[in-house]
């Protein structure tokens, strides 16, 4: 993988990680479009844009993360101790599927990637549409069993196509859940799955002579670690406000289009 592929994935993950249209299927998309070279960094590149993209995370959200310690090191029973608890709660589904069903997931698509990319972008589309037109009345707490229901929404996001900001934000909204609070969140729950996959994966890549960094030269690693960190930065604030705003339709309208093209590029 040069330098320039680096880039341009980079700025594809950081900023499909946080806006609702998958970054791992753009990803597979990028890929195809550059070329078999863009797949020379394997593991090694992957590990790297996803440890970007959670630190721009922190970065954006470090108030909310402060404010979560903090309510920690009371030790008590408090709103901070509960939104913590329904974290943990939410991570129960992926880290199932992570451990367990992970590498059977991936041998249902191996070998169509794209097409299985295209399907799940209209399935992201018609959840994001949904957001728009049911609108339940918005209660300001997160239960523990909707937190568990949202996990479930980011286990099935391991599909190439399927967004977890998405699904995860969807999954909130049409539950009743604030739209002030859902981003958040979605945001932050993430953190402790992509961390422990990445543990994972760098466990295997240490384990195996194939997964070699040496296959991806170091300036291709930190040009892909800034872009996706940058453009993670960027994308997380925006897709925090526009949560907000309620324009989550426009993204429902963008997956559509790209997963009608993807399907139709898959079948010519």
């Amino acid at each position: 993988m040069d330098t320039i592929h680096a880039l341009i994935l980079g700025l594809v993950q950081g900023l499909t990680e946080y806006l609702p249209v998958s970054s791992s299927g753009h990803l597979e998309i990028g890929k195809a479009i550059l070329g078999g070279s863009a797949d020379d960094g394997g593991l090694t590149f992957d590990i790297v844009v996803h440890v970007a993209t959670v630190l721009s995370t922190v970065v954006i959200l470090w108030r909310e993360i402060v404010w979560i310690f903090e309510g920690l090191f009371k030790f008590k029973l408090n709103s901070e101790t509960r939104y913590v608890i329904n974290i943990i709660i939410s991570m129960i589904p992926v880290g199932i599927v992570g451990l367990f069903f992970k590498e059977h997931i991936e041998a249902l698509y191996e070998g169509h990637g794209l097409l299985v990319t295209g399907f799940c972008l209209l399935v992201t589309a018609v959840l994001l549409a949904f957001t728009h037109y049911y609108r339940p009345k918005e209660k300001e707490t997160i239960s523990s069993s909707n937190a568990f229901v949202i996990g479930l929404a980011q286990a099935a996001a391991v599909l190439p196509g399927l967004s977890r900001s998405g699904s995860t934000i969807a999954t909130g909204l049409l539950l009743g859940n604030s739209r002030r609070n859902m981003a958040q969140f979605s945001f932050l729950m993430v953190i402790p799955p992509i961390l422990g996959e990445a543990l994972i994966d760098f466990k295997d890549i240490v384990g195996s002579a194939a997964g070699s960094s040496a296959d991806i030269p170091m300036m291709s690693l930190i040009v892909g670690f800034l872009a996706a960190f940058v453009s993670g930065c960027f994308a997380c604030k925006c897709m925090i406000a526009l949560v907000k705003r309620c324009k989550l339709i426009y993204f429902a309208l963008y997956c559509a289009v790209v997963g009608v093209a993807v399907l139709a590029f898959n079948f010519l």
